[in-house]
């Protein structure tokens, strides 16, 4: 069950109670789910009882119960907890977030996976900037802004400006001295209120495992080859059977809620490190079990199944980067 299941089910939940007459509140177009922060409850949390209990004239927590009540016992729901005012709070069943149709997801919408309509009807305009760093942060909120469904208009004196803490003088010569890619990386992985790293040396240009943004694309382009060499030995890419990734597949199913998380808190160090956890996930993998044939091995469903969730990942690692302004090769 993806982040998105999960929105429907409670979605569809509203409008059981509003049929059933257990609830009297207009139905919302969408409902949002998000990532439980560290110390909450289950895995999922959700206001839209604290959305609905105005409109419905009853306390949030009520509402609360009248949603978990019909939640409760859905495809792939372990448990719902209401807590704290009334968030409605989610642990999955195990195996329920469904690696064959998050697999299937972003094959269907490639690099523009986790693009959505959390922001749709906002109108944002930012004001001019001159400053190298909030200048890059700023181009990056405006892509997550835009790939969120908001409306970005031109920067104008009246526009919200964002606040990030600048480079020092002697960085100014930032992209100069490092390119672009690296430069992006190190002005964005950082929060915007905190002061950068790597900007003052060469380790965002060396190719080591030491270096963040090189194990990012080094993870893309080696599932780039991955690809290719399967195509040598005859076979290719189709989720045919389970494949134990679990950390793998949590990361995929998050990975739309940090792109909303990172365009509505203007916080594009989320998806950096959304990508830095993907890479090391995706080696873990590929350590534990090849997407290649070993030794006499012939390609099996095993081998293009797991073929098939590497090169998820690579997709969802391009679209992060392109998002950041960064590029994906596909050889490094």
């Amino acid at each position: 069950m993806t982040p998105a299941d999960l929105s429907r089910t409670v979605l569809h939940a509203v409008r059981r109670a509003v049929d059933e007459n257990a609830l009297r509140a207009p139905v919302p177009a969408r409902v949002r789910v998000e990532r439980t922060r560290p110390g909450g409850r289950g895995e999922y949390a959700c206001a839209v009882a604290l959305q609905l209990a105005g409109p419905a004239e009853l306390p949030a927590r009520d509402v609360a119960e009248i949603l978990r009540e019909r939640v409760l016992g859905a495809p792939g729901i372990g448990d719902v907890e209401v807590t704290g005012p009334g968030f409605l709070n989610f642990t999955l069943r195990a195996g329920a977030r469904g690696l064959d149709t998050l697999v299937r997801d972003v094959a269907e919408h490639g690099t523009a996976y986790g693009h959505g309509d959390a922001l749709a009807g906002a109108a944002v305009s930012f004001a001019p900037v001159g400053e190298l760093r909030a200048r890059v942060v700023t181009e990056a909120v405006e892509r997550l802004l835009r790939a969120q469904g908001a409306e970005v208009g031109e920067r104008t004196a009246g526009g919200e400006a964002l606040h990030v803490l600048p480079v020092p003088a002697a960085d100014r010569d930032l992209f100069e001295r490092l390119g672009n890619d690296a430069a992006r990386w190190a002005l964005l992985r950082a929060a915007p209120h905190d002061r950068p790293r790597g900007t003052g040396s060469s380790e965002l240009l060396v190719q080591q495992e030491s270096n963040p943004l090189f194990r990012v694309r080094y993870a893309h382009a080696r599932i780039r080859a991955l690809g290719r060499n399967a195509r040598q030995l005859g076979f290719g890419a189709a989720y045919e059977e389970s494949v134990a990734a679990p950390v793998l597949g949590e990361l995929l199913a998050d990975h739309p809620g940090v792109l909303a998380a990172a365009a509505r808190h203007r916080e594009p160090d989320r998806v950096a490190r959304q990508l830095e956890a993907l890479a090391q996930a995706f080696f873990d993998f590929h350590d534990s079990a090849s997407p290649l044939p070993v030794g006499d091995e012939k390609p099996s469903a095993a081998h293009r199944s797991r073929l098939a969730l590497a090169e998820a990942a690579g997709t969802v690692l391009a679209g992060g980067l392109s998002l950041l302004g960064i590029s994906a090769p596909e050889v490094l």
